[in-house]
């Protein structure tokens, strides 16, 4: 101990750049400081290469765990941890990593000095590797192996002198958990919510070592499009109504009407698995054979998504024993979890696309944004899932956190497959230009009431989506296209629901008398 002292003194003498830490217990700690109040007059700045150390025979400090600055006589502990905060984005090995992309607010009414970075550091020990009070196992070469890394710091500028505001990112290594989920979100998106009230999860970066070992959906936009033979349009589909209650007679009769109305595809609501006058199984073989009496008469194939959700250890016999009694589609709700997604998705014998119902995800809504819940859904092999619409019934997010949804569904992601949006929630056949306009062709439209509701029947109701989306296909206004007299089931449902025109956001001309004119010919 002496000799370490001694060598000790020496370098700090020399101005020499140290790290003092030690597993010494606190007596001792104290004792060892005393020792170095002769110091009083050495400035040291602290950095933090422990083979500095090492090369110069300090085995005490080997295993350092604390970094002290010394200074007038004084050993002080660092504010902020250097293995959490020294870091930036190019700076670490984004193979081995998961950047997770947050929104934080603190806001403490009367106090002007916020320490964010100190608030960040708990985050970022309570996603990996720390506890609210130091233990001895935790050692500087686990922190650096194992805790989130703060890679960016991103301040919003605010007025409010009692408020900070910033994107932060943090990176986690995975050696925690390689490609197991439930513990990936334990680190992204468990306790940190409990440091804060103003904290959101705004994405994840998702390095190719993890991507490589989600199957993705099986079928996907390009596959679903290659098995119904539709190359371009978007698709519409029936959400059966209500929700519960109905025969599996009761159910069949009704899809076969929208079949009738030339209607892509069906689903179950979510609310119905197994209810008590209506068994997944006696609801499959009634539609199957309504929707195959349709088919005869009009040679088009739908697909039915029948829901399956159950615990989790019966599900993926549900969806086995389904597709074995000739199911060529399944819906799963977020309730279900994602691990069970993934599960039935690389089941080779489950070969049917799935369609994963938010459900649970609004509840999670305010802490973890759309496009987080959308990534973790199209990894673990969602072929098709609802997506939030700011023209909906129900607007639960902007319209940018909606479209950016449904790209993150859509973009390259390696060698994971596409999932299609599904912006849904009350939307009629009048909301249809708007719709595509804003998400493109490679999308399911999902409709409820905005179908079954039509004044003219469930029949007129499937028809009217099919002329609102070959309204838009073809660049005919929408009203133009329900005056042909082809096209009555159209005009009918924009009598009942009306239309919309889209507004206009002027950002680059902002007054009118300064938009261009058109040229008269």
């Amino acid at each position: 101990m002496q000799q370490d002292l001694t060598l000790l003194q020496v370098m700090l003498k020399q101005h020499r750049s140290v790290i003092f830490v030690s597993r010494l217990s606190r007596m001792e700690k104290s004792r060892t400081f005393q020792k170095l109040e002769i110091l009083q007059q050495t400035h040291v700045k602290c950095v933090f290469f422990i083979q500095e150390i090492q090369k110069n025979g300090l085995n005490i400090l080997k295993n350092s765990e604390i970094c002290y600055n010394f200074k007038g006589g004084i050993l002080m502990e660092r504010y902020h941890l250097p293995e959490i905060f020294l870091n930036t984005l190019d700076g670490i090995d984004l193979k081995t990593h998961i950047v997770a992309t947050y929104y934080l607010k603190d806001r403490l009414e009367g106090v002007e000095f916020i320490d964010h970075f100190e608030l960040l550091q708990a985050i970022a020990l309570e996603g990996s590797t720390g506890t609210w009070e130091k233990v001895e196992e935790d050692t500087l070469q686990v922190r650096q192996k194992l805790s989130g890394k703060l890679v960016g710091y991103y301040e919003i500028p605010t007025e409010d002198k009692y408020t900070r505001e910033a994107v932060v990112q943090f990176a986690f290594p995975i050696y925690a958990w390689t490609d197991n989920l439930p513990m990936m979100l334990l680190s992204i998106a468990g306790n940190c919510f409990a440091y804060s009230q103003n904290l959101r999860l705004l994405d994840i970066f998702l390095p190719s070592e993890i991507l490589d070992k989600f199957c993705g959906p099986k079928f996907g936009v390009e596959g679903i499009r290659k098995i119904t033979g539709v190359a371009e349009r978007p698709f519409s589909l029936h959400i059966i109504k209500p929700k519960m209650g109905m025969t599996p007679k009761q159910v069949a009769n009704q899809v076969y009407q929208t079949a009738l109305g030339g209607v892509d595809m069906a689903k179950d609501d979510e609310m119905t698995s197994d209810v008590y006058n209506n068994t997944y199984l006696d609801r499959l073989d009634a539609v199957l054979e309504k929707l195959y009496k349709a088919e005869k008469q009009t040679g088009k194939k739908v697909i039915y998504f029948l829901s399956i959700t159950h615990e989790p250890d019966k599900i993926v016999e549900r969806a086995r024993k389904a597709v074995k009694n000739g199911a060529n589609g399944l819906l799963i709700t977020y309730s279900a979890g994602l691990p069970v997604l993934r599960q039935i998705a690389s089941d080779p014998k489950i070969n049917v696309p799935i369609l994963w119902h938010a459900s649970h995800m609004i509840a999670a809504q305010p802490r973890i944004s759309w496009p987080v819940f959308a990534k973790l859904a199209r990894v673990c092999g969602a072929d098709l899932m609802l997506t939030p619409t700011y023209w909906s019934s129900i607007p639960m997010v902007s319209m940018e956190e909606g479209l950016r949804t449904a790209h993150v569904k859509l973009a390259p992601l390696g060698k994971i497959k596409q999932t299609f949006p599904m912006p849904c929630a009350g939307v009629y056949p009048g909301l249809a230009p708007v719709i595509i306009g804003e998400y493109g062709t490679d999308i399911v439209i999902p409709a409820g009431g905005g179908m079954l509701g039509h004044p003219d029947g469930y029949t007129a109701g499937a028809a009217a989506w099919q002329q609102a989306i070959s309204a838009v296909m073809e660049g005919v206004h929408i009203v133009e296209y329900a005056k042909r007299p082809e096209n009555r089931a159209l005009r009918r449902a924009i009598e009942k629901w009306g239309y919309i025109e889209r507004p206009k956001t002027p950002w680059l001309r902002v007054a009118p008398q300064f938009h261009p004119k058109r040229m008269e010919i």
